[in-house]
């Protein structure tokens, strides 16, 4: 056996012991060439995409991945549409004010607002579903804040986050747990007041009670979706 079929079916086997990327129903393409993995194919959704880009990164003899991997969006929408959700969504968030927004329509920018003092610039873009986020913002919590608000979009098949941070800030633990709390205080659908956060080496935990599976489910929807979150561990008790 060559060597790339020998990482290829450690890959394989490593994806498989992962319940939540389903290989069954959600078969991925899988090609390996001098250390670098290419994972292609669609699956359900955020959880298992960053589940299986975490255990074929666990490899021995996988030393990058070229992700190819998209979620499949909970409602069907074209890209223009996608687009100007997220548009709105970001232009609507008084975090984001400060920050000027352009985005990218048939190769060509257009200006959404120009601040007069602006602080920050985000430009958006999609294709094939996947929004990609460039620019410059003032700090993680906006980077990540505008991620979300970019998942959030039912359309969305991924989001490629390139936003600078100016000036550089350390990220940690604490980072990513502001930036999920955000995330869970700006879901109209979850209760954030009910749902305590804990993170470590970018591992965040989920704990309290809520009313129903679906606010349960929602809010472990919102700790995948931050930028920097490995895995989330959901502990959150439903009790009506």
């Amino acid at each position: 056996m060559h060597e790339a079929e020998i990482v290829i079916e450690k890959v394989r086997k490593a994806l498989h012991s992962e319940a939540r990327i389903d290989l069954a129903h959600h078969p991925l393409a899988l090609s390996w060439a001098e250390g670098d993995l290419t994972i292609e194919g669609v699956v359900a959704d955020i959880a298992a995409k960053k589940l299986a880009l975490e255990r074929a990164a666990a490899v021995a003899g996988v030393s990058g991945i070229v992700d190819r991997l998209r979620v499949a969006p909970s409602q069907a929408m074209g890209d223009d549409e996608i687009r100007d959700h997220v548009r709105d969504a970001l232009q609507q968030e008084p975090a984001l004010a400060d920050c000027a927004l352009e985005v990218s329509d048939k190769g060509q920018i257009v200006p959404v607002r120009v601040p007069e003092q602006a602080i920050g610039k985000i430009t958006l873009s999609v294709a094939d579903g996947v929004v990609t986020l460039d620019g410059d913002v003032p700090g993680l919590a906006h980077k990540r804040l505008a991620g979300v608000l970019a998942w959030w979009v039912p359309g969305s098949r991924d989001v490629v986050n390139g936003l600078g941070v100016t000036p550089p800030e350390a990220d940690d633990d604490g980072q990513i747990t502001d930036a999920v709390r955000i995330a869970l205080e700006k879901d109209p659908f979850v209760n954030a007041d009910q749902v305590r956060v804990v993170t470590r080496n970018a591992v965040v935990t989920l704990q309290g009670i809520v009313p129903t599976p679906s606010e349960r489910e929602m809010a472990e929807f919102d700790a995948w979706y931050v930028f920097g979150v490995d895995k989330v561990r959901n502990d959150i008790a439903v009790r009506a």
